[in-house]
């Protein structure tokens, strides 16, 4: 069984910034999954945010490419995600994310909610 637990959401002004920060916990094959964060809204399916392997390749969605930046430590199993300039739009709530190719598994926190004012 695997757990992640997300933490770092919270308020902010627009054109502020947040560091998300996950750690993931139990069966864990460290030298191969992905890792990463999505993010929904009320009414809206969940989408992908910014996602990186193990090893290190990154990738993001148009909306936050050039705002945030993913990182991740395979050792500890964590993963952060550091967004900068943030818009109203992003508000949501965002997901830790880790896949598991190997084993099949996908695995997602609760959630941590970033809300951002105009």
């Amino acid at each position: 069984q695997v757990q992640l637990v997300e933490s770092g959401g919270g308020l902010v002004q627009a054109g502020g910034s947040l560091r998300l920060s996950c750690i993931a916990s139990g069966r864990i094959s460290s030298s191969n999954n992905i890792m990463g964060w999505y993010r929904q809204t009320p009414g809206k399916e969940r989408e992908v945010v910014a996602i990186a392997g193990t090893g290190g390749a990154a990738n993001y969605a148009p909306a936050v490419k050039g705002r945030f930046t993913i990182s991740r430590d395979n050792a500890k199993n964590t993963v952060e995600l550091q967004m900068d300039s943030l818009k109203p739009e992003d508000t949501a709530n965002y997901y830790c994310y880790l896949f598991q190719p190997t084993e099949a598994m996908t695995s997602w926190g609760k959630g941590t909610l970033v809300t951002v004012s105009p």
